[in-house]
């Protein structure tokens, strides 16, 4: 029988649990963020920051931070990014997993331009109106139910100056038999598999953003499809 995508699956992963912490959840975390590079999907959060950057190019730095930073992958890759290119970043990482956030900053030894919370995205620090330039949401909004997914959008685009860039999956059947085919001969870990699957069954289709972008406040938005089933949903501040 066929797997059925017409709705979000509600159904939790591992990486749910707060509780998961040490090795298992180091290796996890790494190996999640790898196969999120080997697919493309690191190229396409960078895409969507220097698409942002680029509607505000004369600013002289940007405020950056991660909301559900995982292991800090992503703002590793902006850091070298920005020293690449000349721009002055300060980019901050928040992640609600207190074992996330050690080994983010384990990992990121070689980055003092990094800061790291380990606390909930709606009591971030300086939470308020334009704390922050620009928002990133990696593969977290995926999950969040509805009603939360909608209360964290309009926080996102309330604290934010310029835009939230948000990457995240395709809900599809065929995404979702490809990754079974991958796990066979390149994903081994198990947490990986579980929840890899799972991700994808409690991702989005674009029906579903554009359903969302008409209950978010005071935001344009952009949705874009990428390679592997992905979607690239930039929300700019009006």
């Amino acid at each position: 029988m066929l797997i059925n995508t017409q709705h979000r699956s509600t159904e939790e992963e591992i990486m749910d649990s707060f509780d998961l912490q040490g090795t298992a959840l180091k290796k996890t975390l790494q190996d999640l963020a790898s196969i999120n590079s080997w697919l493309g999907g690191t190229s396409i959060t960078v895409d969507g920051v220097l698409s942002v950057i680029k509607s505000n190019p004369k600013q002289a730095t940007y405020t950056i931070v991660d909301m559900g930073c995982g292991d800090g992958h992503m703002l590793r890759v902006l850091a070298t990014l920005g020293k690449e290119r000349g721009y002055s970043f300060k980019l901050i990482g928040i992640d609600g997993n207190a074992h996330t956030i050690r080994i983010a900053k384990e990992l990121s030894s070689d980055y003092p331009e990094i800061e790291w919370y380990a606390q909930d995205f709606l009591t971030t620090p300086d939470a308020k109106e334009n704390a922050y330039d620009i928002i990133l949401c990696t593969l977290t909004l995926h999950h969040f139910k509805k009603p939360e997914l909608l209360h964290v959008t309009n926080q996102f685009i309330a604290i934010a100056k310029i835009g939230v860039v948000i990457n995240d999956l395709h809900r599809s059947g065929t995404a979702y038999y490809l990754f079974k085919f991958l796990c066979v001969f390149f994903i081994r870990n198990p947490i990986a598999q579980k929840d890899g699957a799972i991700s994808i069954l409690r991702g989005f289709k674009r029906s579903d953003l554009e359903q969302y972008a008409k209950q978010i406040n005071g935001a344009h938005h952009r949705i874009r499809w990428r390679w592997a089933f992905r979607f690239q949903w930039i929300l700019m501040k009006k």
